[in-house]
């Protein structure tokens, strides 16, 4: 499946009051479904898995699904943001990549700020 094709099926699941809220709902769910993935690593931390460390993460894998789970919901509101947008998660992923490659360019790819 490709990234458009991805984006093309979010359409067929949207369900929230529209079109008012195209742009303000999938942005506040982004937000929160980005905290979840947050969140989980955070229980990491904490202990909250026993056996598990943030050094070894990738040995647990029921928590490694359920952080897969909670990133696809990311992708899910990623993809209607930029369906509110007019962009495709391809054009994303390029501009992103473009913007990437020109930070690795300038040895800029540590540090703070958009323009870098």
């Amino acid at each position: 499946m490709t990234f458009n094709e991805y984006q093309a099926f979010t359409a067929t699941t949207a369900v929230y009051p529209r079109p008012l809220t195209d742009l303000v709902y999938p942005a506040l769910k982004l937000s929160e479904e980005a905290g979840e993935v947050a969140g989980k690593l955070g229980k990491v931390i904490r202990g909250d898995y026993p056996g598990t460390d943030i050094h070894n993460l990738y040995r647990n894998s029921e928590l490694i699904k359920t952080v897969a789970l909670e990133l696809g919901d990311v992708l899910w509101y990623v993809a209607r943001l930029a369906t509110a947008l007019g962009l495709t998660l391809n054009d994303v992923a390029k501009m992103n990549k473009k913007k990437l490659l020109s930070r690795k360019c300038h040895g800029t790819l540590r540090g703070s700020g958009d323009n870098r």
